[in-house]
């Protein structure tokens, strides 16, 4: 991704710029399985299919899977959040005709449909290109082994691909995921939306230690000096150049290799 000049000027503390990271961004899968609560556990059996069928497949297709989410504080719950990425949009496609010739991937699904009832509602799927600071995944270095592990997934819809690059320059070069990681809000990734519903926006996921972390980190990251500069800039506000946030709250499915 190309990225142009900044027109920010931010201090050089734990809030600077982020130097372009190593490696092309990965292409980013957000696969929802969208639920309901049945008599005939469809929840637990699409947990069971995705742990089972689908992580080996994709791994063995050439991509990865790196989380399983199930909604803890979310609309339209329940539903299942699948994280996974690809080293390209070709390689993407090469590993989905992989997975459509994989024969012990297709008898798991055999295996699913043969069931009866319905194992899902409706699949939908959201790409994202991994910014280029931060072209993959990252898995936190915060202590796993804790339970009360709380992800934040959000997106941030603006009104026009010109106000989008200037919110994702305010993230890169503008130092705003340098504040994140200086405050608390530990990121997993950001990308641009490619391919979706509500574009165009770029969505990220964060986590912390537990609910109190949270709040605790984005009163500090409202309060942060460097933040207050930098959203104080010309032609950078909300209002400029943000049109709609949305978020939701996450808990990692106990086979999620991310946790």
């Amino acid at each position: 991704m190309t990225r142009r000049k900044s027109l920010l000027a931010v201090p050089a503390a734990a809030g600077a710029p982020l130097a372009a990271a190593s490696g092309s961004p990965q292409i980013l899968e957000l696969r929802y399985f969208q639920l309901r609560n049945s008599a005939d556990g469809q929840g637990q059996r699409t947990n069971d299919y995705v742990r089972q069928a689908f992580i080996p497949a994709v791994a063995r297709a050439g991509g990865k899977v790196h989380g399983a989410f199930s909604n803890f504080i979310a609309p339209n719950g329940p539903f299942l959040l699948v994280l996974s990425s690809f080293d390209s949009m070709a390689a993407m496609d090469a590993a989905l005709q992989k997975m459509a010739s994989d024969k012990a991937y297709q008898k798991e699904l055999a295996a699913l449909d043969a069931k009866g009832g319905l194992s899902y509602v409706r699949v939908e799927t959201t790409l994202l290109r991994a910014f280029g600071t931060m072209p993959t995944v990252e898995y936190p270095g915060v202590d796993s082994a804790k339970p009360g592990r709380v992800f934040e997934l959000r997106r941030y819809e603006s009104n026009s691909p010109v106000t989008l690059q200037r919110k994702i320059g305010m993230f890169e070069s503008g130092g705003e995921i340098g504040i994140f990681r200086r405050v608390g809000i530990t990121p997993v990734f950001f990308g641009e939306a490619i391919a979706g519903s509500d574009m165009p926006n770029l969505t990220y996921l964060v986590v912390y230690e537990s609910l109190a972390a949270r709040d605790k980190a984005w009163q500090a990251f409202l309060a942060d000096p460097e933040w207050l500069k930098l959203r104080g800039t010309p032609g950078l506000s909300d209002a400029e150049i943000v049109s709609n946030i949305s978020n939701v709250l996450l808990r990692a499915a106990p086979y999620s290799p991310l946790r």
